[in-house]
This record gives structure tokens, sequence and C-alpha cells, in this order.
């Protein structure tokens, strides 16, 4: 079999992927399919996978603030749904005999471990699959900023960001069916055009470590197994 592209990686998924076809919560089928899929990849690779997960399809940070709450306890808000969507993700997982890890930014110990940057690359080298929750737990920070940040940490080759839509556009292709899909971009093209690939600081962070980037869409799972090995689907960032 051909060898992955990758050997540790950074899969970044999406709270509104998460969803699956409902508008708001957790599709535990949705999340059983997921975690079904990377279990055979690694299975099949051996590669090391760490997981960040958004918590948009409960609670998004952004939305809370722009309605008059408080922008700092929104954010918290927000990490707290991220702890919700790893716990859930961390079930199915292990359902498929996959070992995994939750660590939490902000400590919770009854629920999870605490982040720890060694322990987390240890838990990797000895196969286990980690998901990273509650954000960088500080407000002001997105969980594509998480997901840069703790690639630099453990050293990650990739992100693979699982969204719903299939890449990145230069307008939004939902509501205008004429938007056009980039193979790829530059660090720089993103910045300059403010495309809706990752946040500044997210895409700084990865321009600063090179960390290349891979957006994908997850309504095709196979998709996930054709970013580890390389495959050119998506839009690549880098």
């Amino acid at each position: 079999m051909k060898k992955p592209a990758f050997s540790r990686i950074i899969l970044k998924i999406s709270g509104e992927a998460l969803a699956g076809k409902k508008e708001y919560g957790i599709d535990a089928e949705f999340i059983s399919l997921i975690a079904k899929e990377l279990q055979k990849v690694i299975t099949e690779t051996g590669i090391q996978v760490a997981i960040v997960v958004g918590g948009g399809n409960i609670f998004r940070g952004l939305s809370g603030s722009a309605k008059g709450m408080d922008r700092s306890t929104a954010d918290y808000m927000g990490m707290l749904a991220t702890v919700m969507n790893a716990l859930a993700l961390q079930d199915a997982l292990e359902k498929e005999n996959l070992q995994t890890r939750v660590q939490t930014a902000i400590e919770m110990m009854q629920v999870a471990e605490p982040y720890i940057r060694r322990r987390a690359i240890r838990h990797l080298e000895k196969g286990r699959v980690v998901i990273f929750a509650g954000g960088t737990g500080n407000p002001f920070f997105s969980t594509d900023t998480t997901a840069a940040l703790r690639a630099a940490e453990i050293g990650a080759d990739a992100i693979l960001m699982a969204k719903k839509v299939d890449g990145v556009y230069d307008a939004d292709p939902i509501e205008n069916p004429d938007a056009q899909k980039f193979k790829e971009l530059s660090y720089i093209d993103v910045l300059q055009r403010s495309l809706g690939v990752m946040d500044s600081t997210a895409i700084s962070l990865c321009m600063d470590n090179n960390i290349p980037i891979v957006v994908f869409g997850l309504d095709d799972l196979g998709n996930i197994k054709k970013a580890i090995m390389g495959e050119k689907i998506g839009t690549s960032v880098g």
C-alpha cells in the first residue's frame, strides 16, 4: 500500500460538520460514520491523529457576543461546547476500538485530562487518538487558532480541515452558485484576500511554522483518507 503523505496530523472538524444534516446539535449517526472511517484509515496507515473540534453546532462565541453577551463569557461557553463534541467523538471512536484521550485547555478533571504537550505527544506515539477540546483556554481565540497552535506544539506535518464546504471559494458557494473554487493558495493569498479558510491569527501561525493546510468537505468521508494519502482534493494552502 502507498505510504501516507503525513506521519502525524491535526484533523480539524468544524462543529457544523458534526451536526451532519441537522441544523443544531450532534448527529450521533454521522459521528459514528466518521469514527468508522478514522478507524479504517488509522489501522491501514498507522498515521498519528490528533483532533481539534469546533463548537458551532451547539454554541458559537461570536454569535453570543453579537447579541450583546460579554465576549469573554460567550467564548468560554463556546469552549464548553467543544468539550461536549469531543466527548461524543471519543465515545464513537472507542466503540470502534480506537484508544483515545480527550485533553481540555480548561481543567475539568472528572471529564478529561488537562492539556499537557508532552503527554499528548506520548499518547500519539502509543497509537492513541488525542482530541483537543476547550480551544486554547482563552477567549478571543478561535478553534482554528487552536488547531494551528496545537499543530505547532506537537510537530504535526499538516492540518486537515474537514468542513461542510468542499474547499475554499472566492465567495460563499451556498449563497453564490458562481463562486470559484481554489485548488491551491499561499498563506499570503488567504490573508490579503480575507478568504474564509481560517482567521488571520491561525493562518499567520501556520505561515510562521510552515504548516500546510488541506481544506476539504466531510460530506464524502473517503476524503479523510484521500487527504492523508496526499491526493489532490479540496484546497491546499501553504
